[in-house]
């Protein structure tokens, strides 16, 4: 293996598939949060470690995000 820096084009294909599983997760937590909230039981503290994971994920989604984006010149 190589040390040699990768072409952007060469890690497109990995960043899209990070970028999804990031998105299932954050859905899944989504949906986690949702189910403890309905159930009525819900802890708090796990409630917040839930919501603070979900923000996590939601900002390693947007780096990639703008990491797939072409640079745009004004």
């Amino acid at each position: 293996m190589t040390d040699e820096p990768r072409n952007e084009n060469e890690e497109q294909p990995e960043l899209r598939a990070k970028l999804a599983e990031l998105v299932q997760e954050h859905r899944d937590l989504d949906a986690a949060i949702t189910a403890l909230v309905a159930s009525g039981t819900h802890d708090q503290i796990q409630l917040s470690r839930l919501k603070k994971r979900k923000l996590q994920l939601k900002d390693q989604i947007a780096r990639i995000e703008d990491a797939l984006l072409p640079d745009i010149i004004a």
